[in-house]
């Protein structure tokens, strides 16, 4: 049988072991009150097909979470490996945070221009979770560039994805035509 060594279930603890775990990194933002609001995440979650829900969890402590949520609409912009600077701006304070950034805004969801998928959402339910808030979110568009590839969040820093296989299947949401 083979042991498993074992980690202090402490906050960073918690944070070493997932950072184990890979996940994309995407920008959440909204226009209050005549101005861009969001931040960066990396917990965008699909959560339901029918109806359509993904969910994002915010830091009860963020200072940019409670000014997001007063917005009715939200966009999702999943980032692309040519994302990483997008990322380095967001890091930045609230008030300068999108100046270098290219957005686009419909009925008050931003897009971070260019990105690899876009995800308008409104808020659906909010769950307290610990030090944070789950929220599930209806989608209401989507749209996908597939040229693109994901940056990857991992070990604590970015990555991207290395191609694999040249090898494309069909995609099972494109109509297939028979000769």
């Amino acid at each position: 049988m083979h042991s498993t060594p074992s980690i202090p279930v402490t906050p960073r603890g918690l944070r070493h072991t997932l950072a184990g775990f890979a996940t994309g990194l995407s920008v959440v933002a909204a226009e209050v009150d005549g101005r861009l609001v969001g931040m960066s995440v990396n917990s965008l979650v699909p959560v339901s097909l029918d109806p359509p829900l993904v969910s994002l969890s915010f830091a009860k402590a963020s200072s940019t979470w409670p000014v997001l949520r007063r917005a009715q609409r939200w966009g999702i912009s999943v980032l692309g490996d040519g994302s990483a600077q997008t990322l380095d701006d967001l890091r930045r304070p609230a008030a300068v945070r999108f100046d270098n950034i290219d957005m686009d805004i419909d009925r008050g969801a931003a897009f971070v221009r260019g990105a690899l998928a876009t995800i308008a959402v409104t808020p659906h339910a909010e769950i307290a979770a610990g030090d944070h808030t789950l929220t599930l979110l209806k989608v209401h568009a989507l749209a996908r560039d597939e040229e693109q590839r994901p940056l990857v969040f991992f070990g604590s820093r970015t990555h991207q994805l290395a191609e694999c296989s040249q090898n494309r299947r069909t995609r099972p949401w494109q109509a297939r035509t028979s000769s």
